[in-house]
């Protein structure tokens, strides 16, 4: 790749953004935050799903991932089907390798930007592993710096998801994983690479200037932000079951109603526009439940910065989304994790807080009391805690940014208040690529 002084640096982003997952947006939100104080001069796009939202929100040129050619069409029969993909399916697939080639031509460097998007959960096509092969291979290609930074895996249930994610791996020139628990995955569905890195969630390396302060809180009561997930959100190794997310949704009302009769206000906390639904779900248990409707705070989250000044907002989190659950640590928030996912009890390991995490498939509304009462108790030392581990990890980001966009390693800007750690890799991390 040319040195930043010789022309124009031209950076190609990809990844799931503009469809209202905010925890994605936190991290797309923080790479382009870097790469500004980093490479000022470079030229910045994003190849995502929703191109559209991207340039509105962001200001950077943005491209789908995968092109619609021609409209849908609802075809049963199975000859028509074949035609269809022959004269229709085929060449539109060409035509979409041809496109990605001629995008990346002139690109010296392709970033898959974190995110759990090496999955097949949802999809192989879209933006699921062939979308992230066909980029990859295309960027090898045109002989980009192919980088997957602080990567997020799993679960890949069908052996051709396997087989491409190992594939569009093996090209990268520069790959790092958020946390042991998907390099130890990887390992375990054939991907091994002995000198492969673990960083923070890039979400830790956000802009200090986005990150909230406390508001007054003087003459109120405590609050505390529960944190709701939808169903269709729920894509762990071990599946959760839909009588399994009932019970999610009663424990926690009765946990709701036992934080009221102990003092505390209750502020309902998404992290995805996809929980709406589930809000009003909520509150309409709440109500079969009497629970008072004054004591609870349900705004709509708009925003990654509209729920930081929510999260804000609150003295303790108890929250389901992986980012819901990062972003309130990285604000000082004494949290609960109810995992769904090993990135969340990962963070959670990672963070010194595997007595505040409980599997959702297990929960168990007791325990989630007890270990409030717990959180509460200790929440003075648990803070001093949070926050060395948060600029611990800041730094840590910094160390990985010097590393993949090969400059020298910056300044650590840290949020007011903030106190300096180091970020501890093993010694096999910390080898060269």
């Amino acid at each position: 790749m040319p040195e930043p002084q010789s022309r124009q640096l031209r950076i190609a982003l990809f990844g799931h953004f503009g469809a209202g997952n905010f925890g994605n947006e936190a991290t797309l939100q923080a790479m382009l935050w870097n790469l500004r104080r980093l490479l000022p001069n470079a030229e910045l796009m994003c190849i995502t799903t929703f191109p559209a939202k991207v340039i509105e929100d962001y200001g950077i040129a943005a491209i789908p991932i995968s092109e619609s050619m021609v409209r849908p069409w609802n075809i049963r029969n199975p000859l028509l089907k074949l035609v269809r993909r022959l004269f229709v399916g085929i060449p539109s697939e060409m035509y979409r390798w041809f496109k990605a080639l001629k995008t990346l031509w002139h690109t010296d460097m392709f970033i898959v930007v974190g995110t759990g998007l090496l999955t097949d959960s949802f999809c192989i096509g879209g933006w699921g592993p062939y979308s992230v092969f066909k980029w990859s291979l295309a960027a090898k290609l045109c002989r980009c710096r192919l980088c997957f930074v602080s990567a997020g895996a799993g679960p890949l249930d069908r052996r051709v998801g396997r087989a491409l994610i190992r594939s569009a791996l093996s090209l990268a020139t520069f790959r790092s994983f958020r946390d042991r628990a998907t390099l130890d995955y990887l390992r375990r569905i054939g991907f091994r690479r002995d000198v492969d890195r673990v960083f923070p969630d890039l979400a830790f390396s956000l802009a200090p200037e986005m990150l909230p302060s406390d508001g007054a809180r003087r003459g109120r009561r405590p609050v505390v932000g529960v944190g709701l997930m939808t169903f269709d959100g729920f894509y762990g190794i071990e599946k959760t079951t839909k009588s399994q997310y009932a019970s999610y949704l009663e424990t926690l009302v009765r946990f709701v109603n036992w934080l009221l009769d102990r003092g505390y206000d209750v502020r309902l906390l998404v992290g995805d526009t996809n929980d709406a639904p589930t809000i009003a779900k909520f509150k309409s248990l709440l109500r079969e439940h009497s629970v008072p409707e004054d004591r609870i705070i349900a705004e709509p989250v708009t925003s990654t910065q509209n729920l930081l000044s929510q999260i804000a907002a609150t003295d303790f989190v108890v929250a389901t989304r992986f980012h819901n659950v990062l972003l309130s640590l990285m604000l000082n928030k004494p949290a609960i994790a109810i995992s769904f996912h090993h990135k969340c009890s990962s963070l959670m390991s990672q963070m010194g807080l595997s007595d505040y995490c409980q599997d959702i498939q297990k929960l168990n509304g007791e325990s989630l009391a007890e270990q409030f009462c717990r959180l509460s108790k200790n929440a003075v030392i648990l803070k001093q805690s949070i926050a060395a581990k948060a600029a611990e990890y800041r730094k840590g980001l910094d160390e990985q940014y010097s590393l993949f966009l090969r400059v020298p390693c910056p300044l650590s800007v840290e949020p007011s208040g903030s106190r300096e750690g180091e970020f501890a890799a093993t010694t096999s991390e910390r080898e060269s690529l």
